[in-house]
């Protein structure tokens, strides 16, 4: 027979979550090739307007801009950073 005994395993919830958020979040933005103006409305949390008139117009995401007909869309990691970049400027 096996001893029985307790084990007693203590977690930081907070630092649980937020490594769990980051690693969901790193693997989300890893998977993204291509992202369209209401993707990154969604992961910036920003409306699409204020996209199309604050962020889109900037050179830094001009670069990483790809069209076919009328339909538009922009490279995800570079354009992330991009995103970062001209938030950070703020």
């Amino acid at each position: 027979m096996f001893p029985t005994g307790e084990i007693k395993i203590s977690l930081d919830e907070k630092a649980l979550r937020d490594f769990v958020e980051q690693e969901v979040s790193k693997q989300i933005h890893q998977q993204l090739v291509l992202v369209d103006i209401n993707k990154l409305a969604e992961v910036t949390c920003m409306s699409v307007k204020y996209l199309e008139d604050e962020i889109l117009r900037d050179p830094r995401m001009r670069v990483h801009e790809v069209r076919k007909n009328r339909k538009r869309w922009w490279i995800a990691q570079p354009a992330f950073k991009a995103i970062v970049d001209i938030v950070s400027e703020w």
